[in-house]
């Protein structure tokens, strides 16, 4: 058995303690004679040991290998596997698959002796206080739930390249709304802004994609979005975006990126469980464990804070407005998705807040509907209590309404339906059925729900009167009428002064 540099020192250590070789050999595990060979080299084997210059084996690409050569002279980008199935096809039977490995290992020896020149990365010196560099990255590898429930999200990442501060925020897509609550969250925990603001060609910040001869134009980056610039002056600072397809130019926040999801792994493992509350505890969650990974970094980040000016700028609202004028079916389209409204609200022009998550519809000043944003496009959310009420009126519009299968608010109201086509056809069964849609609108939409079930179970018609029977007899809870409690606060005065009151 071959002696190791561990062994060596060993034994050198012992050697140097009390000068005795077989003592010595015995202690770090070696035969006598290998000991003194070792005492009298005075090097390690790994020192001793000369290069091998000679095959252990035959080369199998020994004939094929000048034709291979050829090939990579012409054309570099050739893989390893490539020529291994061309050379498999041409020669039949000669090669085995296990082959490849030595083939590849051939090629990347030709590369780095013959094979053209790489492209050099050159490491960056950072100013302090230069720039911000800002990015999204996705979450699946957390596996974190809201209230059991997967909760799919990106985070909005905000790094300082020179001291590698950090800071993240929760988002539910690379929207401009996220970039802007990122942006600024990140700022106003800081009380500084720096020179740049910089981030890669995501559409939050550009959008207007050059044409082909343009973007080969050296140094072509895509136009900022006017909101974005807006957002940047804003808070005093000048736009900065990557080159198109160069996104190791925000290497600093894609390594950023991984570093905060680490973190963060480490600590949802030490926490012992990964569900939270509400989307409000998992950002605060983030942001405690941010906060202490900044601390270690104090020395860097204060000489990075006293180059960067005050923060001066107000805080922004954390959404956008748009005026949008109500149609005549009572919905109203925004970043092409359609949301109904109160048809009282028809022919008015509102005002939507368009959050990055939610929407609020204000008219006269007041919310008239708070709802979640829909993602993605030609997408829409139909509520049937703000068109019930014409319906009942125009049941012959039901069959072919363009959102009719929202009518169905559960699957016990889809099942009733069923039902009364059973016994009823054409408008006299959507009549029917828009009825008991209106009551639900009227009343409580689960206790009809409860109605529908039970006449589903016990096989009996389904009727707007059969409902209301059940409905009008439900149980109702009555809050009984208690006398409010004497209070008395000679107890206290006992446990202060120990004296009874």
């Amino acid at each position: 058995m071959r002696a190791t540099d561990g062994q060596v020192r060993k034994l050198m250590e012992e050697m140097s303690k009390h000068g005795k070789v077989g003592v010595a050999a015995m202690r770090a595990g070696l035969d006598r004679k290998t000991a003194r060979k070792y005492v009298a080299a005075g090097k390690l084997p790994s020192e001793l040991a000369a290069p091998r210059t000679w095959r252990t084996r035959p080369d199998p690409f020994e004939e094929d290998w000048p034709a291979l050569a050829a090939r990579l002279e012409d054309e570099p980008g050739f893989e390893a596997k490539t020529l291994f199935e061309v050379l498999c096809e041409e020669h039949p039977g000669r090669y085995e698959p296990g082959q490849l490995r030595t083939l590849q290992r051939r090629i990347r020896q030709w590369r780095a002796q013959r094979g053209p020149e790489r492209n050099v990365m050159f490491t960056q010196a950072h100013r302090p206080g230069e720039a911000c560099q800002v990015d999204f990255t996705e979450t699946a590898s957390l596996r974190v739930t809201i209230a059991g429930e997967i909760f799919v999200h990106l985070l909005c990442v905000f790094t300082l390249p020179f001291s590698n501060w950090q800071w993240a925020t929760v988002c539910l897509s690379e929207s401009l709304a996220a970039l802007r609550r990122g942006i600024q969250a990140a700022l106003f925990q800081l009380g500084r802004v720096p020179e740049f603001s910089q981030t890669d060609n995501s559409t939050a910040a550009t959008h207007n994609i050059p044409k082909a001869d343009e973007a080969r134009v050296e140094g072509h980056r895509r136009p900022f979005n006017a909101e974005y610039l807006a957002l940047v002056r804003h808070f005093d600072m000048k736009a900065r975006t990557t080159e198109v397809g160069a996104k190791e130019q925000n290497g600093d926040v894609e390594a950023s990126n991984r570093a905060v999801k680490a973190r963060l792994e480490q600590a949802l493992l030490l926490r012992g469980h990964r569900d939270f509350e509400s989307r409000e505890s998992w950002e605060a969650f983030i942001h405690a464990a941010l906060r202490k990974a900044n601390g270690h970094r104090k020395a860097k980040v204060d000489e990075e804070l006293a180059a960067m000016r005050p923060l001066s700028a107000a805080r922004l609202p954390e959404f956008v407005e748009e005026a949008v004028r109500v149609n005549a079916g009572s919905t109203i389209r925004v970043r092409y998705c359609a949301y109904s409204v109160p048809s009282r609200l028809i022919g008015e022009v509102v005002q939507v807040h368009v959050y990055e998550d939610r929407l609020e519809v204000r008219f006269g000043g007041e919310v008239q509907l708070a709802c979640e944003r829909l993602r993605g496009s030609k997408r829409h959310r139909i509520d049937y209590r703000h068109v019930i009420w014409s319906l009942v009126r125009k049941p012959g519009a039901f069959a072919r309404y363009v959102y009719r299968e929202e009518m169905f608010p559960s699957l016990a109201f889809r099942r009733a339906y069923d039902a009364i086509l059973g016994e009823r056809v054409g408008v006299r069964a959507d009549l029917e059925y828009l009825r008991i849609l209106h009551l639900a609108a009227s009343t409580l939409e689960a206790d009809v729900q409860a109605a529908l079930d039970l006449l589903l179970a016990e096989g009996r018609p389904v009727t707007v009167d059969a409902v209301k029977a059940i409905t009008s007899g439900a149980t109702r809870h009555e809050v009984p009428d208690l006398e409010p409690p004497e209070v008395d606060l000679g107890a206290y005065d006992v446990l202060r002064t120990g004296v009874g009151a």
